[in-house]
């Protein structure tokens, strides 16, 4: 059933694009305050006034350019766009759903959105519940305002260091390029299709130019030291690159036979 939100979810004006952030916070004067506070650093912020609807806008996000208008403080309606949340600020007490049980939900399904979480209650037991049920950082009511950018801030970049992945370099040798976090191949040009096994071995050649493997070698890395069965396949295998890989199949360029040793690619 379609989610109506026109009062209880808001939108400020974006800023600098420097991340989207959703307030969950029933008291409206700090939910206010907060959001004009990272608006004026650049954040694009929403607003949600209770669990439940925040919860219906995580889980609808990807679906709202097209299904949900959001009310604008000065500009009237306008449509949000499907990027997610980078950042949640999560009041602790709320209606319906509270903030406990609203960031286990959040961490049940698998996101790992940064969430800072805001309470009243600044116990250390209360600040080691919120942060084994999932939040990331913990801050007690009354806050400067300085320091709630700041920790946004902080999470921010501590949450894009670890989502920045090291870029996997290729293999290449001359026109032979393998990529191998995308699985693919490109043989002067053109991408082709290997198997799971052929794209090992041609990995492990590759890694390893002009190295010579023999069969038992091939085994032992590509199907494993428990491996029951006929080196033969090795020489099948290499047949099939041999078909991929080569100009003539039968004076290959790239997988040479070393004789009485085994294979060397280049």
């Amino acid at each position: 059933m379609p989610l109506t939100l026109p009062s209880d979810v808001t939108k400020s004006q974006p800023g600098l694009k420097m991340g989207r952030v959703l307030i969950v916070e029933d008291e409206s004067l700090i939910c206010e305050t907060i959001a004009l506070a990272l608006a004026d650093e650049g954040y694009e912020v929403f607003t949600a006034e209770d669990g439940r609807v925040a919860l219906d806008l995580i889980h609808q996000v990807d679906e709202l350019e097209h299904n949900f208008s959001f009310k604008m403080p000065s500009s009237g309606q306008r449509q949000v766009s499907n990027q997610r949340f980078d950042l949640i600020v999560l009041d602790l007490m709320l209606p319906y759903i509270n903030g406990l049980d609203l960031c286990r939900l959040i961490r049940r399904e698998g996101n790992s959105v940064p969430i800072l979480m805001l309470s009243a209650k600044g116990s250390e037991t209360d600040r080691v519940v919120g942060l084994e049920v999932g939040a990331d950082d913990y801050l007690t009511k009354p806050f400067g305002m300085r320091e709630l950018v700041a920790r946004c801030r902080a999470l921010l970049r501590r949450y894009n260091h670890l989502q920045v992945e090291p870029e996997q370099p290729s293999l290449k040798f001359r026109d032979i390029a393998l990529y191998p976090h995308e699985c693919r191949v490109i043989v002067r040009g053109e991408e082709i299709n290997f198997s799971p096994k052929e794209f090992k071995i041609l990995e492990l050649f590759l890694s390893y130019p002009r190295r010579v493997w023999s069969r038992e070698q091939l085994l032992e890395k590509i199907w494993g030291p428990d491996f029951i069965g006929d080196s033969k396949t090795v020489d099948v295998h290499i047949r099939w690159l041999r078909e991929k890989l080569e100009l003539d199949p039968s004076n290959p360029e790239y997988l040479v036979t070393v004789r009485g040793f085994g294979y060397r690619f280049g």
